[in-house]
């Protein structure tokens, strides 16, 4: 099986928690999402906030790391809230504007309605887009 390179939406602030405890979390928790994904895929963080519902706009990426072995687990944090997580090895965390890469990522470079994508939560990416975040991230790496 081919390696996947992925882009996944969350707050920054969420992001830094499942980077520090080695885990992704994407959709609100859900499991349909993280099952699209495999061992030895890429996955980047954009956040577009730095807190959840937070009107304090970042637009950045935020962590990019490898998928490990395993499928998707829950766990639960509350009675009524047991998200799906998948463990992650994160190679770099930081803060990497995205209106810089927009002429160039593959999702964004065609269309002024680059946000759309981002709705989705989780979506495939070009390995060009992977590699550009990596190497804007590692310049800006809190990881390192």
């Amino acid at each position: 099986m081919s390696v996947r390179f992925w882009v996944a939406v969350a707050s920054a602030d969420h992001v830094a928690i499942g980077v520090a405890q080695g885990f992704m979390q994407v959709c609100h928790g859900k499991a349909g999402p993280l099952k699209r994904l495999n061992a030895g895929d890429w996955v980047a963080y954009y956040s577009p906030t730095q807190t959840l519902g937070g009107k304090d706009k970042l637009q950045a990426f935020t962590a990019i790391g490898q998928i490990k072995l395993g499928e998707p687990y829950q766990v639960e944090i509350t009675p009524e809230f047991k998200p799906y997580r998948r463990d992650v090895a994160w190679s770099q965390a930081g803060r990497l504007p995205i209106r810089p890469l927009l002429p160039n990522l593959s999702f964004s470079k065609s269309t002024p309605n680059w946000g759309y994508q981002l709705r989705f939560g989780l979506f495939e990416v070009t390995r060009d887009d992977l590699k550009q975040i990596y190497q804007g991230l590692a310049v800006t790496s809190s990881l390192l």
